[in-house]
């Protein structure tokens, strides 16, 4: 069985990919933490571009 690496996306640093990690994909619970805190203070945004399309407005409620 191969041990595979992944790089923690928190901090970098390489982490097993393994069940026996149980932080995964993190290297560590800080790392996991961190993120989780990013996600709770909605740090974590996802980019939107505005449309002048008027099919694309929500429907009118009247």
């Amino acid at each position: 069985m191969t041990m595979t690496k992944v790089r923690c996306p928190q901090c970098g640093a390489e982490s097993l990919w393994d069940p026996a990690n149980k932080f995964r994909p993190f290297c560590s619970e800080r790392c996991k933490l961190i993120d989780l805190g990013a996600w709770a203070s909605e740090s974590y945004r996802i980019p939107v571009q505005e449309s002048n399309d008027p099919l694309s407005d929500p429907p009118k409620t009247e």
